[in-house]
């Protein structure tokens, strides 16, 4: 009898965790996922830039900005580099 209170504590403690867990979860996928689309489209604004003379060097800090805001991100790193 003890096992089946334990066990379903066990659950319900977990179940717990799953429901704490998801929405920072759900955060940081949305970030990676807006992290590889800016990066992907700042490769891109390089690739088609290069022609041009343009171009925006991959770092820690381009990476960061694009990670946060994704595609916004590369917008604004693309205009302060037009005016810097």
């Amino acid at each position: 009898m003890e096992s089946i209170i334990f066990f379903l504590l066990g659950i319900l403690v977990l179940i717990v965790l799953v429901v704490a867990l998801a929405k920072p979860l759900k955060l940081l996928l949305k970030l990676i996922l807006s992290g590889i689309l800016g990066a992907i489209f700042l490769f891109i604004v390089n690739i088609i830039g290069s022609s041009f003379g343009f171009h925006i060097g991959i770092n820690a800090i381009t990476a960061f900005i694009t990670g946060l805001f994704g595609i916004p991100g590369v917008i604004f790193l693309i205009v302060f580099k037009i005016f810097l």
